[in-house]
């Protein structure tokens, strides 16, 4: 038991255990893997509602579906509704803002 240990804790320590790039996460990829990591990502319309789907199931499940839920994840949905209308809608406003009205 000790000798699996210390090989585990030797193979951590020279790097052998790496994940590939392409199953890591967006937080977890450096820099100078951003392009082969994109890449693997999978860009067809099946592939797009597959991420839409895990990233619901994700939000879901973590502010949501919780025991003891409170108004935030519910709170987070309607703030992020409300920039998205307003960055839709610049335009016209801005168009508005500027008619002299006399």
């Amino acid at each position: 038991m000790q000798s699996e240990l210390a090989t585990f804790c030797s193979l951590l320590a020279n790097d052998r255990l790496t994940v590939p790039v392409g199953e890591k996460r967006l937080m977890e990829v450096k820099l100078g893997e951003l392009g082969s990591w994109m890449g693997k990502r999978d860009f067809t319309p099946n592939g797009l509602l597959a991420s839409i789907r895990n990233g619901h199931d994700r939000y879901y499940n973590k502010y949501i579906n919780v025991k003891k839920g409170g108004i935030g994840g519910v709170a987070m949905l309607l703030v992020g509704y409300v920039a998205l209308s307003y960055l839709w809608e610049y335009d016209h406003l801005k168009h508005d803002r500027w008619r002299k009205y006399h």
